[in-house]
């Protein structure tokens, strides 16, 4: 793994507008998630309001890595045993049903945000409640681990401790990655490993925090698609995303918005106060 270079003032500037943008996009898309709506509708909902609204473009839209096809949508759409990259389709959102919709939108000045939540479609089981619940916690967790002179097996491990200690399993084969002109960039932030191991961090780097949590086994199947993952033992996942950077005395999340929901109870403190605060600082996104 090469070491991540920290981004400029002004690059980390531009990296709060297109971590907002993102973010404002799941604002944008929440009162929308209900019974009955196609995540195909959702995801013209969001890629209009892209264009039309914010003027951004997604950055799943077409996306080609080596050895996949293009990805066809503007989010991805994970529901129930979905683990990530789901594609839209004209299936329809049924009560008791658990999604994940992720974002990352490319900014009018060519900077990467990227975010996710979990949306729970009217009602769900107790196990889909907690698995939600504990997977924010998880993500919360890693953050909290974010400082300079910490590693990040720390984040890792913090991650790893909450969910197999409910009861849960760790997805391996995906993790957190640095962002910033492009999609993804170093690091690779694993979200399971060992405290004092890994790449010590340093202020200015960015990089996103996305715990998959799965309700069963950890392993992992790709649908004939070419890119839907979902649970082998078809059990609940669930996962959050947030994009962070390193300060000086400790970390910032970058992808917050007016209707971002706050830290969970667990998370006290310094990071606590100002994230609320900032969330509370911030205007309401664009209507269309």
């Amino acid at each position: 793994m090469n070491k991540p270079l920290p981004k400029t003032p002004e690059e980390i500037k531009e990296m709060r507008i297109a971590c907002r943008l993102a973010a404002e996009v799941l604002d944008y898309i929440e009162p929308f998630v209900r019974v009955g709506i196609t995540t195909a509708e959702l995801d013209r909902l969001c890629r209009d309001y892209m264009k039309n609204v914010q003027h951004t473009t997604s950055a799943t839209l077409n996306y080609t890595p080596p050895g996949y096809i293009p990805y066809p949508a503007s989010i991805c759409t994970s529901l129930n045993h979905q683990v990530c990259h789901g594609i839209p389709g004209e299936k329809s959102l049924k009560k008791g049903d658990i999604l994940n919709i992720d974002v990352t939108v490319i900014s009018p000045t060519g900077f990467y945000g990227d975010t996710s939540r979990m949306f729970i479609i009217h009602d769900a089981s107790i196990l889909a409640k907690r698995l939600c619940q504990v997977t924010y916690e998880c993500m919360w967790l890693g953050i909290s681990a974010v400082r300079p002179g910490a590693r990040l097996g720390d984040i890792g491990h913090a991650i790893q401790r909450h969910a197999e200690g409910n009861g849960f399993s760790v997805v391996r084969e995906f993790c957190g990655h640095g962002i910033g002109r492009k999609f993804h960039e170093e690091p690779q932030v694993l979200h399971y490993g060992q405290p004092n191991t890994g790449i010590e961090l340093q202020p200015g780097v960015i990089f996103t925090i996305e715990p998959m949590i799965n309700a069963g086994k950890a392993a992992i199947s790709e649908l004939s698609d070419g890119w839907t993952i979902i649970t082998r033992d078809r059990s609940l996942s669930a996962q959050w995303e947030h994009t962070v950077l390193v300060t000086e005395n400790g970390v910032e999340v970058l992808s917050l918005s007016a209707a971002c929901p706050l830290p969970p109870k667990l998370v006290t403190g310094t990071l606590a106060t100002t994230t609320a605060n900032a969330i509370a600082a911030l205007p309401p996104a664009p209507l269309p």
